[in-house]
């Protein structure tokens, strides 16, 4: 068994080979069962309840019951019929969103977002895998999108996991901003390959915010389990200590003093005023949601789930 990987990945790229290894890292369990659920028999309980494997309970036999479903000593000793009630067995259908564009490309400790975008990722697919569902993703970058339908399978996985290394490296300082239009034919793949009982994850700084995210998730939370998983850099939240700093995109330099305390006030104040509007949006619309900072253990997401 390979070594496992520290406590999560650093720097500004990921390997194949560091997503691959999250396979053996421990893992949290989900926090609770869900109520999603599909027509295919599988791994999973589901909260509807018929003719299965797993042994529910006892109750009064009703017209329309299968005889064969009679609990013989219960009604024997209680001398009115009873029967016995089964859980179904259901698998559960994941789908992985992981964004990947240049937004994602920003970093001011440990790593990226990118690079936490994508093993927080890995270790979602991973954990589905472990509990013998089927997984598959999305996987978003500049200019393509690279689709993977639901298998349990870790070789279809290791393609997942590939192109999403390989989007990750694409990623460079000074690349454009990719256009709205890609966003939005981006998600409309999710919604055509997510029709009904999955359970979603989108792990992204949902930048920009705008309408595309809000009917995404109008249109998938009706009949799936969605989950939002915001990845943000420390930087985002709060200025640096006081001093002078200069700041660049590859392209352009600003000089800005860190030390004014009214832009400090506004730069925290947008920041919160975006944050709010974003669980607004998805309290709103039923989606789950939590946030992972750059230099937050990955294991604290997850477990979160």
């Amino acid at each position: 068994m390979p070594a496992q990987p520290a406590n999560r990945l650093r720097g500004a790229y990921v390997e194949l080979d560091d997503l691959l290894a999250l396979r053996f890292r421990p893992l949290a369990e989900p926090r609770a069962a869900s109520s999603v659920v599909s027509a295919r028999g599988g791994t999973r309980l589901s909260r509807q309840r018929g003719r299965g494997v797993d042994f529910s309970e006892v109750r009064l036999y009703q017209p329309g019951d299968d005889v064969r479903t009679i609990d013989w000593r219960v009604t024997a000793r209680k001398n009115v019929p009873h029967t016995k009630v089964f859980r179904e067995e259901r698998e559960r259908l994941t789908l992985v969103v992981v964004d990947q564009t240049q937004s994602m490309f920003f970093g001011s400790r440990e790593r990226l977002k990118s690079v936490a975008a994508a093993e927080l990722g890995a270790l979602l697919c991973w954990r589905a895998i472990r509990h013998n569902d089927r997984v598959g993703g999305l996987v978003i970058g500049n200019r393509e999108v690279a689709i993977h339908k639901p298998y349990r399978n870790v070789k279809q996985l290791a393609r997942l996991l590939g192109d999403l290394a390989r989007y990750n490296r694409r990623l460079a300082p000074g690349d454009p901003t990719p256009d709205r239009a890609h966003l939005v034919d981006a998600l409309m793949r999710v919604r055509r390959l997510a029709r009904a009982h999955y359970r979603i994850y989108f792990v992204s700084d949902f930048e920009p915010m705008g309408d595309h995210w809000r009917d995404t998730f109008r249109a998938l939370a009706r009949h799936n389990e969605v989950v939002a998983l915001r990845v943000f850099d420390p930087l985002e939240r709060e200025l640096p200590p006081a001093d002078q700093y200069t700041v660049s995109d590859g392209r352009e330099r600003w000089q800005f003093d860190a030390g004014d305390e009214r832009l400090r006030a506004r730069y925290r104040a947008r920041y919160e005023h975006d944050v709010t509007a974003f669980e607004t949006l998805c309290r709103n619309h039923q989606v789950a949601t939590a946030a992972l900072a750059t230099d937050d253990d990955v294991q604290r997401a997850v477990g979160w789930l």
